[in-house]
């Protein structure tokens, strides 16, 4: 149940990402989250999409497993690791924050998935 509920948290985080990456970018909320001004932000915006796009695609893959009958935990822990890979390469390459936003939480999350067994 601990598990479940993570890894659902951690499924609407990805869906935040993606909504604040592909439709709020431009926006002052999109901006002020990320830091950006105007101009950087209406030249990245095709970026930011694409790379919400794939948050959405961790979000749907976590969702699969909540629900699947088979595999559950296997395809939890798939997308979980993807996260935790993801969220350590932004944090080596973009910012150090994103860690703490996305690497750790998943830990956490993969954590509670391998203990539940």
């Amino acid at each position: 149940m601990t598990a479940s509920i993570a890894v659902t948290a951690i499924a609407i985080l990805h869906l935040a990402f993606l909504i604040l990456e592909m439709f709020l970018w431009t926006k002052p909320l999109g901006r002020r989250i990320f830091g950006l001004n105007r101009e950087f932000a209406e030249q990245t915006a095709t970026l930011a999409a694409n790379q919400g796009l794939y948050n959405g695609f961790l979000a749907a893959g976590l969702v699969w497993g909540l629900v699947s009958r088979e595999s559950s935990h296997e395809i939890s822990i798939f997308f979980l690791v993807c996260i935790i890979v993801a969220g350590v390469y932004g944090a080596l390459t973009v910012k150090p924050a994103i860690f703490f936003v996305q690497a750790l939480p998943g830990a956490v999350a993969l954590l509670l998935v391998l203990t539940s067994g």
